[in-house]
């Protein structure tokens, strides 16, 4: 019942036709214009009685596939077999050449049991498991194998897309699956997907603006709206463009003005003029008048004065190397505190003394008292002054 805005086209078609002018805006569609299917509406099943006879002709399809599959298909062939039994469709297996062919029996009553029988051997040599792939034989379902590998030319840039469809971890992928009721894979050049026909369509839209570098989180984005835009039956009649959003292509690599400009020259008839010589250019200042030895001396001093410049500059540039750095300081200069008294030199020093000689182990010096011999001759003294 879900009906998309894309089919509300056409509204000018039956106003033409008739005359009448109707009030109906521009988004607005007549409902008898739509097709609308009830809710809850299957297509019955085909049945022996619709065709007793069976088929006139023997149909068969066959299908390479790659050698890595051989594995996997031998280990689910009974299970292949059971399920194409059902529908009368002979398979056989032949591992030698790598293939799997699938042909209709006298007993096929369904003629397009055999195209959903050539679907599900394609799905399987795509690396579809069989558990998803037995899904086409029934009639609600489809598979659509989108190829991916000539899309782009970069290798590179096509496994980076490949992976950017994936997502991380296969969330992408995942979301994708969800919004759609489709199962979705990535194998090589190629997207299998099984699922309904309205679901089969939006992957292939995804995938195919995906290789051509459009994310896919912006079309799922698109998708996650329109479904809860298909559950109001009002919205029903009415475009769905003002409520999807509008992404803007934001081409950041390319530079809107060049970086290198060529300004064009005025066109002028006339040739450009000659380039001076030498000579002209001596005769303009006057050095052709001068003599040989002037000249060379000119030349000489000009010389002198250029390599006069140059040994300054390599002279600057040699005294570069013993010009210090200027150094910060490591610590803040602190403002001692002014000293109460000064220091007593004298006594630092005596202390100084005693500590040597208490080292050495002489006796501290201390003043002897006066000898026998002293006193005689300080009293001798004493009377020769007399």
């Amino acid at each position: 019942s879900t009906t998309m805005a894309s089919s509300t086209t056409g509204d000018g078609v039956s106003e033409a036709q008739t005359g009448k002018k109707s009030k109906k805006t521009k988004n607005q569609v007549d409902e008898s214009e739509l097709l609308t299917v009830p809710d809850g509406w299957k297509e019955p099943t085909f049945t022996k009685d619709d065709n007793p006879r069976g088929l006139l002709e023997e149909s068969s399809f066959a299908t390479l596939f790659p050698k890595y599959r051989e594995a996997y298909l031998k280990e689910c062939w009974p299970l292949v077999e059971k399920a194409l039994g059902e529908a009368h469709i002979k398979t056989s297996l032949d591992l030698i050449e790598g293939s799997i062919t699938v042909c209709t029996t006298k007993k096929t009553f369904d003629p397009y049991a055999i195209v959903r029988a050539r679907d599900l051997i394609k799905l399987l040599a795509r690396s579809v498991p069989f558990e998803q792939a037995v899904r086409i034989l029934q009639d609600d379902m489809a598979c659509d194998i989108i190829k991916i590998g000539t899309l782009v030319r970069n290798r590179e840039r096509f496994v980076k897309r490949r992976q950017r469809l994936i997502g991380p971890k296969g969330s992408t992928l995942k979301a994708l699956e969800l919004l759609t009721s489709c199962y979705v894979m990535v194998q090589g050049n190629t997207v299998s997907a099984v699922g309904p026909f309205s679901g089969l369509k939006e992957v292939r839209k995804v995938v195919m603006d995906t290789m051509k570098n459009i994310h896919p989180i912006y079309n799922i984005k698109t998708l996650m709206i329109k479904r809860e835009l298909s559950k109001d039956p009002e919205l029903r009649m009415q475009s769905w463009e003002r409520f999807l959003p509008k992404f803007r292509h934001k081409n950041l690599a390319k530079r809107r003005e060049p970086k290198k400009k060529t300004v064009k020259r005025e066109y002028t008839p006339f040739p450009p003029a000659q380039p001076e010589s030498q000579v002209d250019k001596e005769l303009a200042t006057g050095e052709f008048f001068l003599r040989e030895s002037v000249k060379k001396r000119k030349k000489m001093e000009e010389v002198k004065v250029k390599q006069a410049e140059a040994l300054t500059k390599k002279q600057e540039e040699r005294n570069r190397a013993f010009i210090p750095p200027k150094e910060k300081p490591l610590m803040k200069k602190t403002t001692k505190a002014p000293t109460e008294g000064k220091l007593d030199i004298e006594a630092i020093k005596e202390k100084v003394k005693r500590a040597k000689t208490k080292k050495l182990g002489a006796p501290p010096v201390n003043p002897a008292p006066p000898t026998s011999s002293t006193t005689d001759k300080k009293k001798k003294k004493a009377k020769s002054k007399g």
